[in-house]
Order: structure tokens, then C-alpha cells, then sequence
């Protein structure tokens, strides 16, 4: 099958006032100019999203038909595979901080992505995000707060993701459970009281579900450190746009190191606790056994695609701690450390405290 030619990812745009390249203005369709203010207009796609026919890519011969090379480079440290823009100023690995080689820098393919969320808001709001959240932490060391101060520390990334959609049919076989009630007499004597105990009626169960699986989101991407939480990994993606390599400019873009056929079968594990769900749901009742669930996905396509999130990484006693922010919502993640002077100080004042009270009690006794 004839693949539709991928638009290219590293195309630069200038400036035609003062030659500087343009980049991407969170939160706009414009490309502006950091030096001179000049904008342009990203031109809106009047294409829609497109999907691939998974298994035409599962293959690694099939990978390659949609493509291309890109320069990327390793962080040695995390393991990180980044794609860094001409114009960014610091080589430093936007995970762990550990600085990048230019020398190291090397040619690979990547599936060209399908999609891109652009950043809805801007590093300067990001920071401020952050700087709100460490002045609210508790017994955090003074020198979190020196971090803060600079705004290089935090670094905007567009991580990768795959994302799966499927026709869901399964096959299930199990029980549904009713509740009854019966009063019980426990106890004795003064303490002889009636309860109501519940118990369980079973019936036999068999049948199937069906539906469409949209947009399954799975990790295309992992470090040995910097790992992006949970509970940060919640984005609107019906905002998605068509991939336009000019909503990367000037931002940190990594490369995915989970291959295709692991997202895949981590997708077909979430496709798996939806057929429990619909499963029990058809099932009806107040409880549910499932015994058997035979699962099939078919019309299975898929997309690479990049989201936006910014990270700060900062070392306490050689201990390397990262904060997150979701680029598009604001939600802030993150690891602290903690000072034990602090915490001894207060300790201390608080037993200080408790003994000045029990000194004027017992002053006050005699």
C-alpha cells in the first residue's frame, strides 16, 4: 500500500524582519519572533487525523513506509532519546539535567507522528505553577526555593504516546449476584441484639459485548529515572491537531523507546479491563463473577503522537527529584525533598513548647 508522503518534522521557519527563527507561542496558532515580536499564522490543516492500519506496522518493515530520519541525542545518564531544536540554549537532558553532547548527536528513523497537542500554556506560567508549589511545601530546603528563581530550569518537552483504537467484541461467561438479607439474633444477655446479614443469591450468565475503543493512551516512551506521573497524564485529546512540525519550535521533542508491538499489547491489557467492565455491567445485578471472557479487536488502528509537558529537575544531596506540569492543563506532579534541620527545629519548638506548659502546670500545682 502506498503511503502518503510524511510531512517533514524539522523544518525551520525565520523571521522575514530579522532572520530569527520563529517559534511557537503557547496558547495561539501563531509562530512568533522572541527578538523582534514578528507572528505568523500557522496555517490551519483541513485534514483530519489520521489513522494507520495497525497491522500493516507491527512489522519493522512496516514501520519504515511511514518514516523518516531525524537527529537525535542520548542522554547517557536516563536514557532519554531527544530531539532538541537548533535554537535551544541549553544541551542539558530535559529529564535529569545531565548534560547533552553535541558531538553524541546521531541519525535514526521515527515513525512520523500523526498528531501533536500543542501547548496551551506558556514556560513563564508553567514556572510560576512551580514556584507557587514549592513555597507551600512544608520543611522543603531553602536552596528548592533558590531553584525556583530561574525559569531555564524548566524545560517544556513533548513527550510521546501511542494511542489505539479498536472494534471491541467479547464472549463472556459468569454469575450474577443478588443480595438478600436475614436477621440474625447475636450476642447475649444484655448485649443479645438482631442484625441484618447479608448473603448472596447466584444465577448463570452468559452473553456478549460490543463497542469501540477510542483513543487508548499508552507510554511510548520510559528513563531509568523522571518517569512522568499518573496522575499528570490527563489530557483533552479531542483538541489534537493534524501534526504540524511548527508547533515544535522551540520546544524539547523525545523520541518514543517503547516500540509499537509493546504499546500494542499494553493497549490490548486496557482493552481487556473494558470487556470486564462492559462484561459486568451487561450482567447487571449488585455483584458479578466472570468466569471466561474471550476477547476480540479487529479494524485495530493507531497513531503516534506528542504531548506537551513541562519538567523542572532539580539535586538535593545527590539526589535527583523532577517536577511536572501538564502543558495543557496546568496540573502540577512532583517529588520533594525534604530538610532535616527543619524538621529537627520544629520537633524541637514543639517539645519546647509542651515542656514550657507542663513546667507552669506543675509550678502552678505547688
Amino acid at each position: 500500500m502506498k503511503e502518503e508522503t510524511p510531512k517533514k518534522s524539522e523544518l525551520k521557519k525565520s523571521c522575514k524582519n530579522c532572520g530569527s527563527e520563529l517559534l511557537y507561542a503557547p496558547g495561539t496558532s501563531d509562530l512568533k519572533c522572541e527578538y523582534c515580536g514578528h507572528s505568523v499564522t500557522i496555517e490551519a490543516s483541513e485534514t483530519e487525523l489520521e489513522e494507520l492500519a495497525l497491522q500493516n506496522y507491527l512489522g519493522e518493515m512496516g514501520q519504515q513506509s511511514h518514516s523518516e530520519e531525524i537527529t537525535m541525542i542520548q542522554c547517557k545518564n536516563c536514557g532519554a532519546n531527544q530531539h532538541i531544536e537548533e535554537n535551544y540554549k541549553s544541551l542539558h537532558c530535559v529529564y535529569c539535567a545531565t548534560p547533552l553532547i553535541v558531538e553524541d548527536m546521531y541519525k535514526e528513523e521515527w515513525i512520523v507522528p500523526g498528531a501533536v497537542l500543542p501547548f496551551q500554556i506558556a514556560q513563564e506560567q508553567a514556572h510560576q505553577i512551580f514556584q507557587k508549589w514549592v513555597k507551600g511545601l512544608w520543611f522543603a530546603p531553602n536552596n528548592l526555593q533558590k531553584a525556583t528563581l530561574d525559569p531555564q530550569n524548566t524545560k517544556g518537552l513533548y513527550a510521546p504516546y501511542w494511542t489505539f483504537d479498536a472494534q471491541l467484541y467479547a464472549d463472556y461467561t459468569g454469575q450474577r449476584g443478588e443480595y438478600y438479607y436475614v436477621t440474625k439474633t447475636v450476642g447475649s444477655g444484655k448485649n443479645r441484639r438482631t442484625v441484618q446479614e447479608r448473603r448472596t443469591n447466584w444465577y448463570p450468565a452468559a452473553g456478549n459485548v460490543s463497542g469501540f475503543v477510542d483513543d487508548t493512551l499508552t507510554k511510548a516512551s520510559k528513563q531509568k529515572s523522571g518517569v512522568i506521573p499518573k496522575d499528570i497524564e490527563r489530557w483533552n485529546l479531542k483538541l489534537l491537531k493534524p501534526f504540524d512540525s511548527s508547533f515544535l519550535s522551540g520546544f524539547v521533542t523525545e523520541k518514543y523507546t517503547i516500540p509499537l508491538k509493546n504499546g500494542h499489547d499494553k493497549a490490548k491489557k486496557i482493552a481487556n479491563q473494558i470487556a470486564d467492565t462492559w462484561s459486568r455491567r451487561d450482567i447487571g445485578g449488585d455483584t458479578q463473577n466472570i468466569f471466561s471472557l474471550d476477547v476480540k479487536l479487529s479494524e485495530e488502528t493507531f497513531k503516534h503522537i506528542l504531548l506537551p509537558v513541562y519538567i523542572s529537575a532539580y539535586t538535593f544531596k545527590s539526589k535527583r527529584y523532577n517536577f511536572f506540569v501538564n502543558g495543557q492543563s496546568g496540573k502540577l506532579s512532583g517529588q520533594r525533598p525534604y530538610s532535616f534541620w527543619k524538621i529537627f527545629l520544629f520537633v524541637l519548638a514543639i517539645l519546647l513548647v509542651i515542656f514550657t506548659i507542663y513546667f507552669f502546670i506543675d509550678k502552678g500545682n505547688t
